[in-house]
């Protein structure tokens, strides 16, 4: 149990000898992000996940199977614009993914840019909001976060997705039966109760009528990051190159 928190600690505030630097620490922010922004879409959004592209396949198939609780045409969108996003960080990564902090520097900028225009639009339209409204809003949000889930893919922290739960739930699952890399446990769990505060923290805003505070509070966390991201830019440590498992593979997710 001690050794659990120490790497939840770790994961916050990374050792000067980390091979991934201060990327855990940022992608923990992440996390809260996608949490806060997947309860802004689904509670405001026609019911769909603009991070979280599982609930969107399931939420389709419910609406082509005759549920009224779910729009098709939302839940198709969300994938589709994620998708687009997802290969516009694929191409951040192909140009930048020599450099880990100039990568994901960049990214969570054009990722930011797009939740402030959401906010934007958040702000200035009413509630409910129109077809149109929520088209515009769930295609720059699910564009943001395809982009944030590639670029996380692509530097390849280990046990940290920022987005894909049962992944990393069933990870603390295994590793706690069998004692296999048992050092990322904290790490994961810290993974999954960011992402649960995030969304609780959106819930709350929207259920006592702050809602438009909640892409507000998501771009503060993202501009820290960019902060972050502009002060290692220039960094030759040995973290901001790709690991050299991921540079065999092309980038992704070592094994967990």
């Amino acid at each position: 149990m001690r050794q659990n928190l120490v790497d939840a600690w770790r994961t916050v505030v990374p050792a000067r000898d980390d091979p991934s630097g201060p990327l855990p620490a940022l992608l923990v922010v992440l996390t809260f992000v996608t949490g806060l922004v997947d309860a802004f879409s689904y509670l405001e959004l026609r019911h769909v996940f603009v991070a979280n592209m599982t609930g969107n396949v399931v939420f389709l198939a419910f609406s082509l199977g005759g549920s009224r609780e779910f729009v098709w045409w939302a839940s198709l969108l969300a994938f589709s614009a994620f998708v687009a996003g997802a290969l516009a960080g694929g191409r951040i990564a192909h140009l930048h993914g020599t450099h880990r902090g100039r990568q994901l520097l960049l990214a969570v900028s054009v990722q930011t840019v797009l939740v402030v225009v959401a906010f934007v639009l958040d702000v200035v339209l009413a509630r409910p909001y129109s077809d149109g409204a929520a088209t515009a809003m769930i295609s720059l949000l699910a564009v943001g976060m395809g982009i944030q889930n590639a670029t996380v893919l692509m530097l390849d922290v280990p046990g940290l997705t920022t987005t894909v739960m049962t992944r990393t739930i069933t990870g603390i699952m295994a590793d706690s039966a069998n004692g296999h890399g048992r050092r990322q446990i904290g790490r994961r769990a810290l993974s999954v109760v960011c992402l649960f505060i995030g969304a609780l923290s959106g819930a709350m805003l929207i259920e006592h009528g702050h809602g438009e505070w909640e892409l507000l509070v998501a771009i503060g966390l993202l501009i820290v990051v960019v902060a972050a991201a502009v002060r290692v830019r220039t960094s030759t440590a040995a973290w901001t190159r790709k690991p050299p498992e991921a540079e065999a593979t092309g980038g992704g997710p070592s094994p967990v």
